[in-house]
Parts: C-alpha cells; sequence; structure tokens
C-alpha cells in the first residue's frame, strides 16, 4: 500500500483518470532524473510505482522534492548530479526524466547541443545504455521538433535506438488531458527491444475532459455564457486572417483574452492610447504608425521607427507639436537618427507589466515558463454583441475597475496538474520557476498508462 501523502486519491485525477486505467495494486520501478520538485513521480505512484532513486543538482528544487516524497532519508537513494551516474546499484523498470529544455527553447539561447545543458543528452544516453531499464520516457520543449533542431532530435533517437530500444516521440498538449494550459511538449517513449511486442506501444489520445480556467483558478467568476459567432470578415476588418493565430483563436469567434500590445493589432488587441486619454486625431496617429512601421521600404526590421518627414507623408497636415504631445504622453519615443518609434515596442514585456488578461470562461491560458508570465486572468466575465464594441466593454468593466489578478505560484501548480495537498516552494518566485520548469502531472499520467499496458 501506498503510504504519505500521496495515500489517498489524489483528487485532480478524477479529472484525468481513464476507466481502463493499470490496478494501482500493480508494482513497478522507476528512476527519477532531473527530477525537479517531482512532476514525473506524481503520477507514477499514483500507477504504483515504486520510486528507487531521483537525480538533481537544484539545491532549491531538491527541497521542495524531499520535503513532498522523502520521509526518510534513507528512504531511497539520492544519486546527485547525473553526470556522475553510471552503472546503478539497483535495476529499475523506468527511467523518466525532463532533460533541460533551454538549449532549444525560445525563451533561451537555442544553442542545442551547443549548450553545456544540451549536452546532458550523453549523460542520458550512457545511463540508458548502461541500465537497460524495461523504458524510458523523456520530456522537452516542442522546439526540439523544430526544423532548426531536426539534426540534434535524430542524434537523440538515433542514440537512443542505438542502445537496444525502440523509440517513438510526440508532442502532447497539457490541454488534451484535462488542464486549461495551451503546453506542448514532445515526449521521447523507448520500449527495449527484447520485450514482447516491443513495437505495440501507441500514445495517449485526447481526453473528453475540458475545464475552462474558473474549474481551477479561485477567487473568478464562474460563467456559462453562449458564444456568438461572426462571419470572419466582421473579426478581421481588412479581410485577411493573420497566419499566426494559435488552436484557441476561431475565426467565427471573439477571443476569450485581450493581449496588450502597441506593435499588432487585432479586435482584443489593447493599445497604450486606448488606456489613457487621446483624441481622435492621436489615435489616427498612432494607427499609422502601427500599419507602416512593418513596410520594407521603412527597412528591414520586423518594425522600424519612422521619421517625422515621412510620418508627413502619411497623415494630412502632421505638425510636429502632435508628435510631441505623443511622446509627452509615453506612447511615442525618439529614437536619435532614425524617428519615432512606441514606447511599448516588445510583444513580450506587454504594456504596464501586462501581455494578457484571460477572462475566466477561456479554454486555456498560455504556458507557464520557469521565468514567469505576464498573464492575467479577470475576475468578471464579459460577452459583447458586436465585435467593435467587445473591447470598449473590456477596458471599461475589467482593466478600468482592476478586475483581474495575476496567477499565483497555487495557480501555477492547479495549471500544471500538481494536487492541493502538494507543499510547493514558500517563495513564490522560485515556486513559480520550478512549477514553470514541471511536467504536467496528467499527461505522464496518461502517457506511463499506456506504457505500463506494454511492459508489465
Amino acid at each position: 500500500m501506498q503510504t504519505g501523502i500521496y495515500a489517498q486519491q489524489l483528487d485532480l485525477f478524477q479529472l484525468f483518470q481513464p476507466k481502463n486505467t493499470i490496478n494501482c495494486i500493480t508494482k513497478f520501478t522507476f528512476v527519477d532524473l532531473f527530477s525537479g520538485i517531482g512532476g514525473f513521480r506524481i503520477p507514477l505512484e499514483e500507477l504504483g510505482g515504486i520510486c528507487l532513486g531521483y537525480s538533481e543538482i537544484n539545491k532549491e528544487a531538491i527541497k521542495v522534492y524531499r520535503q513532498n516524497f522523502i520521509h526518510n532519508i534513507n528512504e531511497e537513494a539520492d544519486l546527485g548530479d547525473i553526470t556522475n551516474l553510471h552503472q546503478l546499484p539497483f535495476m529499475t523498470d523506468i527511467i523518466v526524466g525532463g532533460v533541460p529544455c533551454q538549449p532549444w527553447s525560445i525563451a533561451g539561447k537555442m544553442q542545442g547541443l551547443q549548450d553545456p545543458r544540451g549536452q546532458l543528452w550523453l549523460d542520458v544516453f550512457r545511463i540508458v545504455k548502461l541500465n537497460q531499464p524495461k523504458a524510458f520516457i523523456f520530456e522537452n520543449v516542442k522546439g526540439l521538433t523544430e526544423p532548426r533542431n531536426r539534426e540534434s532530435l535524430a542524434y537523440i533517437l538515433k542514440n537512443l535506438t542505438s542502445s537496444g530500444y525502440v523509440v517513438k516521440h510526440q508532442v502532447l498538449n497539457s490541454y488534451d488531458f484535462g488542464l486549461p494550459q495551451d503546453r506542448d511538449r514532445i515526449f521521447i517513449v523507448g520500449i527495449r527491444n527484447d520485450i514482447d511486442n516491443c513495437w505495440g506501444f501507441s500514445f495517449p489520445q485526447k481526453i473528453n475532459k475540458r475545464p475552462k480556467l474558473y474549474d481551477l483558478i479561485p477567487g473568478v467568476e464562474k460563467s456559462n455564457l453562449l458564444k456568438k459567432k461572426f462571419p470572419p470578415e466582421v473579426l478581421f476588418t481588412d479581410g485577411k486572417i493573420p497566419a499566426s493565430r494559435g488552436r484557441f483563436q476561431k475565426i467565427d469567434e471573439l477571443n476569450d483574452f485581450f493581449t496588450f500590445a502597441d506593435i499588432r493589432d487585432g479586435h482584443t488587441t489593447i493599445h497604450s492610447w486606448e488606456l489613457i486619454e487621446t483624441n481622435h486625431r492621436e489615435k489616427l496617429i498612432c494607427q499609422t504608425i502601427l500599419k507602416n512601421r512593418r513596410k520594407k521600404i521603412y527597412g528591414e526590421k520586423d518594425g522600424n521607427p519612422l521619421g517625422f518627414e515621412i510620418l508627413q507623408c502619411l497623415i494630412p497636415r502632421l505638425e510636429i507639436e502632435e508628435i510631441n504631445t505623443l511622446v509627452e504622453k509615453q506612447i511615442l519615443c525618439f529614437i536619435e537618427g532614425k524617428g519615432y518609434e512606441f514606447v511599448n515596442s516588445k510583444i513580450s514585456s506587454g504594456i504596464k507589466g501586462i501581455c494578457k488578461i484571460f477572462l475566466p470562461h477561456a479554454d486555456a491560458i498560455g504556458t507557464l515558463t520557469a521565468t514567469g508570465t505576464r498573464d492575467y486572468v479577470a475576475t468578471i466575465s464579459i460577452e459583447c454583441e458586436a465585435p467593435d464594441l467587445y473591447k470598449q466593454k473590456f477596458i471599461r468593466q475589467i482593466y478600468n475597475q482592476n478586475k483581474y489578478k495575476p496567477l499565483t505560484a497555487q495557480d501555477y501548480a492547479r495549471l500544471q496538474g500538481f494536487p492541493e495537498n502538494f507543499q510547493i516552494a514558500e517563495n513564490e518566485t522560485t515556486a513559480k520557476h520550478q512549477l514553470g520548469n514541471a511536467v504536467s502531472v496528467p499527461v505522464v499520467y496518461h502517457l506511463a498508462n499506456a506504457l505500463l499496458k506494454i511492459i508489465l
């Protein structure tokens, strides 16, 4: 029988468990590499696994891991730094781990196998080859699958295969396994090629649970709003549907979130000149700069400062005093030798520290990261008959009334599928960093459940 903090059924897993799950009395063993705070361990223990040892070098992560799982210092092996690991002092059924993702992440420097953290895959290869577990599961960012990293992924798969494994990989999204978070991650699964039906593994199918943000985040309004449909030409005034739209942006529905950015546009994009008092003429100047700053005739960059002479050609009867007023209002700034640009010229910075505000009834929030997000959740929901009034209603009823809240570390835990009784780090920033780095618990649960059917 399981003991300790996870002795009782974890409440969140009521959302995640399939009816044909492996019986929890079935026992298997696993080793937790790059263990972090235990995102792999929670679901594997729920499926009946026993952890024989863990490897982690971050002291703060180890502290949280031990607080939640290690109740007796002699209970299992602290394997230490993976670079020092070779033959393990025991045999194990499964090896798992979230290999550091920064080398392939857009949030990192994208140096791939040239990054020392990318070279930790060499340690993974060595440990798998020496210890020959029945199977392994490794997780990484979706960036590893992108064209620029094609050779690196092929190299990883080749090395794991040559160690005697049937290796498969697939990108899985946390939303498809019951979490309102749009989080893509690649999972690499290997089964030792001397195991019966080693080719029979298939990645788990999406589950039917679709909780909204308000189901997991406390302190926000629960609503049952019916989304109204609009012809795409009503939502996109220039008749063009942006190629960058994500899976949660329907072409015939209003977005469930508002983006704060001066250098992009859209029916739910909030600009700085809409948040302070500006007249029609000032708005026209800003919109003109917005529409022209990315045109190649003004420069090769994805957004170029525009000189006053250029602006005079674009805006009839433009006076320098009008530009100076927008500079005084901190909407525009002057870049010496180049021209005028928006003060808020980075999507990642948002406006006044806000990148997005999601409505409580949104299907999913953006990917949680170790560096934190500038995303917020509104505490009330709104609906609107007409798209052109939707933004105004949001500013009036939500933004101006401060009816939105930042995500807490505990919210991060819930959005990653960690159980309510999991003890996160006391420091809010540290906890967010750890949870943003963690694997989504229910994704591993369903993936491991499918794997166990083959190897047990």
